[in-house]
């Protein structure tokens, strides 16, 4: 059992606490995890990227190599197509379609989206959108999370118990309000796709 994962965003839109709760969730398990962390001038909007591997073995290295990841987890649609090259044949895209405009040559948004419906395995919508319906504007990456969850080698508890660890700290509103997000964007996914 193993899922390596690409995680993709711009600074501040909370990739890599997507990172430390799927870490977290894979530790409660007595996984293996190894991580690599790249990260942008966030202040800036720079591009953030992580690799997680998870396993049940003894994982050597924390970077993933071309052509082997299982999944790329994204909340900007131009940073998911950024790591397409690390997918595996079967892996999967679970990306936010709502774009991050950072940058003065953005890409043409409605050619990005149409890459990747045109790809397969690909779970791609307004994340932005669900969170915000669904529980707060600010809970994107946790609906994102939860979009994910279905296809990460880890028990969707697991990572509930996971987020509940995580934001602690922040009392049990910001915990409710996360796994609320969570159980938004994996529902999505449950009910979209194939």
């Amino acid at each position: 059992m193993k899922t390596d994962i690409i995680l993709a965003g711009v600074g501040g839109q909370g990739i890599l606490s997507i990172a430390a709760i799927l870490g977290r969730a894979a530790l409660n398990e007595n996984l293996y995890i190894k991580q690599a962390e790249v990260h942008g001038m966030s202040q800036r909007g720079g591009d953030v990227q992580s690799n997680l591997r998870i396993s049940d073995r003894p994982v050597a290295s924390d970077l993933i190599p071309l052509g082997q990841a299982d999944l790329i987890i994204s909340l900007e649609p131009m940073e998911a197509l950024r790591y397409v090259e690390y997918l595996g044949p079967e892996g999967r895209i679970v990306t936010n379609t709502t774009p991050f405009v950072n940058i003065p040559n953005y890409p043409d948004l409605e050619a990005m989206i149409a890459d990747l419906h045109g790809r397969h395995n690909v779970v791609a919508f307004d994340v932005d959108k669900l969170a915000r319906e669904k529980a707060s504007p600010r809970a994107s990456n946790m609906a994102l999370l939860g979009a994910a969850s279905p296809f990460v080698c880890l028990e969707a508890e697991k990572i509930r118990q996971a987020i509940a660890d995580v934001f602690t700290p922040k009392g049990e509103e910001i915990i409710e309000m996360n796994i609320k997000a969570f159980n938004a964007g994996r529902k999505y996914t449950l009910n979209h796709s194939n």
